[in-house]
């Protein structure tokens, strides 16, 4: 099996001179775990945080995967289940079904979306809406980095909440064009083109009622500046801040208190008691084809890397994933 280790910690913007293949014999299964072998892997933000601390240096990193089991001394999973579980950034992986689950195919629906919009990354985004937003039918949101996995995810799970009015900043206008033509935002703002805030107040004249932050800094800023009384914050994640290079908290943080907001702070992982709900409500809609898993593939364990640092760096849209 191979395996890509973190072999320095990044200072600044993260390079692929910072990681290393190797080649390493394939584990056998002890009592009670299988061997899998991995099909998709993928690629996410919070990963660059994990090269900081809590990635060991010389080591193989945590990654959400999809593998097909080949070897198994459990009677949790048989040979050819299919298992979700952590151990990415390799080929191969042990997995202990108290730390994985067997993913049941579902006829309509591709396998990668397990790792998209049915995975943690829509959930993420079901969780700060549903739960932490409490978003209502014929509400106006914003949600920063749209175009991204948990971006496109929140924007299409917000029209099928009933969202009156979609808003989301993106760093293109080619993925702002993705955004209205294929997502359905109504509204998609290029951050490069000019004011956040001027963008943001023509977008929505009347104020926003909600925001679902994945960047934190400028965005978190605008947003607070055209939220209405009263409105709430979701705060999902920080992309602006992750190479060090910005702060997440904004000049303007206390008008908090004065417009009497809400901001709740969440982590996917204290919410998995929602995912029955996230599947009951976006498989029928993925088997119609209402709603689709939107995925950057890049085809090859060796590009790995390179497909987590073009993340990073805005070039995908949707979930960014490796097919193996």
């Amino acid at each position: 099996m191979r395996e890509i280790r973190l072999i320095a910690r990044p200072d600044g913007v993260p390079t692929a001179g910072l990681f290393e293949f190797a080649d390493v014999p394939t584990p056998e299964p002890e009592p009670g775990t299988a061997l899998v072998e991995n099909l998709w892997l993928s690629v996410d933000p919070y990963m660059r945080e994990l090269m900081d601390d809590g990635w060991d240096v010389g080591r193989a990193g945590e990654g959400r995967a999809l593998g097909r089991v080949v070897r198994t001394r459990t009677p949790d999973y048989a040979v050819g289940d299919i298992v979700f579980h952590t151990r990415g950034w390799q080929t191969h992986a042990i997995v202990n079904p108290a730390r994985s689950r067997r993913i049941d195919p579902i006829p309509g629906v591709p396998l990668s979306a397990h790792l998209g919009i049915l995975g943690g990354t829509g959930l993420s985004a079901y969780v700060g809406l549903k739960r932490v937003l409490r978003l209502q039918p014929g509400e106006t949101i914003f949600i920063s980095a749209a175009g991204g996995g948990v971006g496109t995810a929140a924007a299409r799970i917000a029209k099928l909440l009933g969202a009156g009015r979609v808003i989301g900043s993106t760093g293109s206008d080619e993925k702002a064009k993705y955004l209205v033509g294929e997502v359905g935002v109504d509204v998609a703002i290029n951050y490069k083109s000019g004011s956040l805030t001027e963008q943001l107040a023509d977008a929505a004249p009347d104020g926003i009622d909600a925001y679902f932050d994945n960047v934190g800094g400028d965005h978190l800023a605008a947003a607070i500046d055209v939220l209405k009384q009263n409105g709430r914050i979701a705060w999902c994640g920080a992309v602006s801040t992750y190479n060090h290079q910005a702060s997440a908290a904004p000049d303007n943080l206390y008008d908090v208190v004065e417009k009497e907001l809400r901001l709740e702070g969440f982590l996917v992982r204290n919410h998995l008691d929602l995912r029955p709900e996230l599947y009951d409500v976006l498989t029928p809609a993925i088997r119609s084809g209402a709603v689709v898993s939107d995925e950057t593939v890049v085809d090859g364990f060796e590009h790995t890397v390179t497909a987590f640092l073009a993340m990073l760096r805005g070039e995908n849209v949707g979930k960014m994933l490796v097919r193996l």
